[in-house]
Parts: structure tokens; C-alpha cells; sequence
């Protein structure tokens, strides 16, 4: 009987052993604002994807600043897939030979299965009376961002204030003049969006955050409600989200049918869902119409009609002895 017991545990601490080594492991690397809606919908793809394929998969996040991130991929970090802020630290990927040359090519809507926008978050009550972009660059307010070269976050606080200058039909030198005084009013630059919302509300700095639409969900969350008050700008910026598979990485983990399943979910009706409730715009036309209420409607431009790409902007703004260091001095 005892040498039974003893076989019978034995299979099964072997089965359990199979079971444990068949699962699959997916790593996602984000940037740092959507850390809560990656774990919402990891909690809904896994099981999708039981159901859909009969397997139990793992998923794992990292996060941080966007530009950080795409260093630490390309510098090894093994992430089956990316799911950034900004097409630019794809496209470093793709240059890196780590994600698929036409990497956005291979999924729907230029592989950005939802966008967001900018907004400012303000003390509550609003105490400096902050209602557009012109409010950020009085002498009396401090503006809490995220440093452009290290998050996607702060090229787009960067690019909307630019483009909201020109817009209303002003020149490249007015631009050049408006987000110099914007950058005046940042006391310290954050290194990425969960970074900002902390020193916002943590640290208690600054009158104004510039941060994505979706944060506003985070912060209620993390903080309680009624911490801040929400202010949309009278125009901002469109802001894609763009995702691909880390090819590296799933050749030597042999996880791409994985990989390809996650990104995919994004776009299914239940990941666009998730997306709207995190305050995150969907693609998806009818979903969005059914979260109408949450996405206010305000004047949004795109980054190729003012700035060409992404690309171009960086080489023009954030590229070190760009734009951006011209105007603004580490202090």
C-alpha cells in the first residue's frame, strides 16, 4: 500500500510537474499609465485564451517610462510583446531588428488598438483657475511632466502644447516661445507618467499635471475620488498606442501564436471594453459610441498633420541638441 501511495504521488507530482512546463509565460512591457488596465485585461485573456485553445498561459507586466523600456528590450529585457505610447519606440525596436520591420502593419488601425488624448489634472477646486494651455504658462503656476526623452508621455504633453499654438495659427517661433515658458514652469521632470501622478499627488508638487486622458481612472483608483479636478484642453493631441511582438523573443520561446493571441484580444469587443473603462479610447466605433459620456469631445490633430511622424519629431525635438534641449536646462 505505501509503495502504491508512493507511485501514485509520484505521478502526480510529475503530472503536476508537465502541467507547470507546458504553461506558457507572456511577458508584456508597457509603458508606466497602463499598468491597471494590463492587469484588467490579463485577468480577461487568460481565460479567453483557455477557452479558445484548451492551454493556461501566465502573463507577466513590466512598466515604466515608455523610451525607457524600449532601451531595456532592446538591451535584452525578454518581453514577448510591447504595447508602448508612442510609435517611435517601436519603430527603435524595429531598427534594433527586435520587433518586425513592418511591425505596424501586421495588426488593424496602424497596430494601435486604441489612442488616448492630453489632459490636465488640477488640485481640487481648481485654486489657479486653469482652463487651457495659455493658464499653464503664467508666472504663478507649476506644471508637473514627464521628461520627453525618457516617456511617450511627455513628447505628447511637449507636441499637444506646440500644436495648440499653431492651430491657432501661430508660427513655429511663437510655438518654440510658448512651450519655453511652458518648460519654465516645471520645476523637476518626471521620468514617466506613474512617476508624474505621484510627485502630483505624493509630493504634493506642482499646480497641474499634463498626463494622459487614462490617468484620470488611476488616480481615482489609487487616491480616492474628488483628489482632482479634470480640465480638457480647447485642443490637444491624438495620441496612438501602439503594440507588436518582440520577434526575439518568441523564436527562442516559441510563444509567437501567444503573443499574436494577446495583441489580438485588444481589438476583440471584450479587450475594447476594458480599454473604455480604463478611460482608454477604442477603435472600435460602437464601443465608443456606447462610452460617449466618459471621452468628451474636444479639437484634436493628429502628429503627422502638424509634425510630419513621430519619427520626424523626434529627430526635430528629442534627439539630444533638439528642440527640446534648446529650450529646456536640467535643473
Amino acid at each position: 500500500m505505501t509503495s502504491r501511495i508512493k507511485t501514485f504521488i509520484a505521478a502526480v507530482a510529475l503530472a503536476a510537474s508537465s502541467v507547470a512546463s507546458a504553461q506558457q509565460t507572456l511577458l508584456n512591457v508597457s509603458y508606466d499609465v497602463a499598468r491597471e488596465f494590463y492587469k484588467d485585461v490579463n485577468t480577461a485573456f487568460i481565460p479567453y485564451y483557455k477557452k479558445t485553445t484548451g492551454k493556461d498561459v501566465k502573463i507577466d507586466q513590466a512598466h515604466g517610462g515608455s523610451s525607457a523600456q524600449a532601451r531595456a528590450v532592446a538591451d535584452g529585457l525578454d518581453a514577448d510583446v510591447v504595447t508602448m505610447n508612442t510609435t517611435t519606440d517601436v519603430e527603435f525596436l524595429a531598427e534594433k531588428g527586435v520587433v518586425a520591420k513592418d511591425w505596424a502593419k501586421r495588426f488593424p488601425d496602424n497596430a494601435a488598438p486604441t489612442t488616448s488624448t492630453m489632459l490636465f489634472l488640477v488640485r481640487n477646486g481648481n485654486p489657479k483657475g486653469i482652463k487651457d494651455w495659455d493658464d499653464l504658462i503664467k508666472p504663478d503656476v507649476k506644471v508637473v511632466v514627464v521628461n520627453p526623452k525618457t516617456g511617450g508621455n511627455g513628447r505628447y504633453a511637449y507636441l499637444a502644447a506646440w500644436g495648440y499654438v499653431k492651430k491657432k495659427g501661430g508660427t513655429d517661433a511663437q510655438a518654440i516661445e510658448f512651450v519655453s515658458k511652458l518648460f519654465k514652469n516645471v520645476p523637476v521632470l518626471a521620468r514617466g507618467g506613474r512617476d508624474a501622478t505621484t510627485a502630483f499627488l505624493q509630493r504634493n508638487i506642482g499646480d497641474a499635471l499634463i498626463t494622459f486622458e487614462s490617468e484620470v481612472v488611476s488616480v481615482d483608483r489609487e487616491f480616492g475620488a474628488n483628489k482632482v479636478d479634470v480640465v480638457y484642453p480647447s485642443i490637444s493631441i491624438v495620441a496612438e498606442n501602439p503594440v507588436a511582438v518582440v520577434e526575439r523573443t518568441v523564436a527562442k520561446k516559441g510563444t509567437g501564436d501567444l503573443a499574436r493571441a494577446y495583441l489580438n484580444f485588444l481589438y476583440t469587443e471584450e479587450g475594447q471594453e476594458i480599454a473604455a473603462k480604463h478611460n482608454i479610447r477604442p477603435r472600435n466605433a460602437a464601443v465608443l459610441k456606447k462610452y460617449a459620456q466618459a471621452f468628451k469631445p474636444l479639437q484634436l490633430f493628429t502628429v503627422q498633420e502638424l509634425f510630419g511622424s513621430l519619427g520626424e519629431a523626434q529627430k526635430v525635438h528629442f534627439n539630444d541638441g533638439g528642440q527640446f534641449d534648446k529650450i529646456y536646462t536640467v535643473r
